[in-house]
């Protein structure tokens, strides 16, 4: 068996040649030139993902080998549009005669740092992802801890509206990030004990199969809590997350579309009632309708936004010659529209085909492992990360209301970052576990064929 790599690495020099070439454009374009801060970023990066590679190699070794590059591609270029921001917000401030900001990017790469961290953690520590499905309750109930812990006085924060964070001293971090990673864990392991009595068809109605009345109970109380989330907490992005990716586990689990069929219904009949009960949910279904009626007040980083995607046409501007900072919170809820500003809908469509050939690999991890809870696990994982690109992408492009959540490895904002790396570390220790290669018995005379494992 052969413990080298050499796909990987070679993808993961073209990352960091990207990133390269990537900042330097923005040196030039800018006229900001190649200061120290340029060079950290190439170098810490360089640094960081080969680490990790090496750890790969040596705890996973037969893992997919376009994961990893593919999660370090979208990282970089994270750092280089929150380098163009950080470049933009210091001229500002020197036309203004105002003290320099100080550059999101090294916050970012301190981020990836902590995720690389943690990333070899998981492939250290974790030699056997089915050990966790031993702890599926327990799982699950730090999930659901960690969704209502903004909740808690004193250490909750608001933040634009949505109680999403918690501050300790001067640490503040989104717990919702990891909370959908314990989730899928407690989801994959209860569906895999459950899936057969959920399957079970007992009538139909207007030609849908329906399931028994008590094996309702599992996804009504998904609906609740993601009711819950979104009332208590104002928070639409991580409802709409938390309740698709039930659902859409729920049907991968038993193969029943009647599933979806509720599943869709339900999340209607919760749209609808949010809309009729809570003004802000009010507040974002009249904005997406019209932005423009509210263009200078709530409608205000929509309508931005939208100027900043007719702008970059379909070539774009140039890297380091739009105008990313015209948008409210340009670096974390719309970094994807100064890629669309500056490279155009090109960019735009190259940065979906890297999620999407992320997650198909994902998704192709769920297909090869042999054993349910694997599937599942890696299928949830895949999903998480689909909708949660949908939902942004979606919402920032005036697609479907907006909700808030972060694009991922692309936003600024470490609790993003560590969570979703975390996701790849997991993804790839299925994936070598699903790809090692099978001994093959001989068949002897004490030996009967048919037990020969193929």
């Amino acid at each position: 068996m052969s413990f080298r790599r050499p796909v990987e690495l070679g993808l993961l020099v073209l990352a960091w040649a990207v990133g390269a070439f990537g900042t330097v454009q923005i040196g030039w374009a800018t006229g900001e030139g190649t200061p120290t801060r340029l060079w950290i970023t190439v170098v810490a990066v360089v640094v960081l993902s080969l680490g990790m590679h090496v750890t790969v190699l040596l705890r996973a070794p037969n893992a997919d080998q376009l994961l990893l590059p593919l999660a370090v591609m979208l990282t970089v270029l994270g750092l280089v549009m929150i380098y163009r921001i950080d470049v933009a917000a210091a001229q500002r401030a020197a036309r203004n005669a105002a003290p320099a900001p100080t550059p999101d990017v090294y916050a970012q790469l301190t981020w990836f740092a902590v995720a690389v961290v943690l990333f070899t953690a998981v492939l250290i520590l974790l030699r056997d992802h089915r050990r966790l499905q031993r702890y599926t309750y327990t799982l699950g109930l730090v999930g659901l801890l960690l969704l209502v812990l903004p909740l808690v006085p004193i250490i909750g924060t608001t933040v634009n509206g949505a109680t999403l964070w918690i501050r300790i001293a001067n640490f503040s971090f989104q717990p919702a990030e990891f909370a959908k990673i314990f989730l899928t864990c407690f989801f994959a392991g209860y569906l895999v004990v459950k899936r057969d009595s959920l399957a079970v068809i007992r009538t139909k109605r207007w030609g849908v199969p329906l399931p028994r009345l008590r094996d309702l109970g599992p996804i009504v109380i998904a609906w609740l809590i993601s009711l819950a989330v979104l009332v208590f907490e104002r928070d639409l992005g991580t409802s709409v997350l938390f309740f698709g990716l039930f659902v859409a586990m729920l049907f991968i689990a038993t193969q029943r579309r009647s599933w979806l069929v509720i599943g869709t219904g339900l999340f209607l009949v919760g749209g609808a009632l949010a809309f009729l009960l809570f003004s802000h949910v009010r507040s974002r279904v009249l904005v997406w309708l019209d932005p423009w009626a509210y263009a200078d007040t709530s409608g205000y980083q929509l309508v931005q936004s939208l100027y900043g995607f007719a702008n970059g046409g379909i070539l774009g501007a140039g890297l380091g010659q739009g105008f990313p900072t015209y948008v409210p919170f340009a670096s974390t809820d719309f970094i994807v529209t100064g890629f669309a500003e500056e490279l155009g809908l090109t960019g735009v469509i190259a940065l979906l085909l890297l999620y999407a050939l992320l997650i198909e690999r994902g998704l192709r991890t769920a297909i090869t492992i042999k054993d349910p809870y694997g599937q599942l696990l890696a299928a949830g994982l895949s999903i998480t990360l689909a909708l949660q690109i949908f939902v942004i992408i979606g919402g920032i492009s005036r697609l479907i209301p907006l909700t808030g959540l972060t694009t991922p490895f692309l936003s600024y904002g470490g609790s993003s970052l560590v969570a979703n790396w975390i996701i790849i570390a997991l993804l790839l220790r299925i994936s070598d576990r699903a790809r090692q290669p099978q001994i093959v018995l001989p068949p002897t005379s004490d030996m009967p064929t048919a037990l020969v494992r193929p």
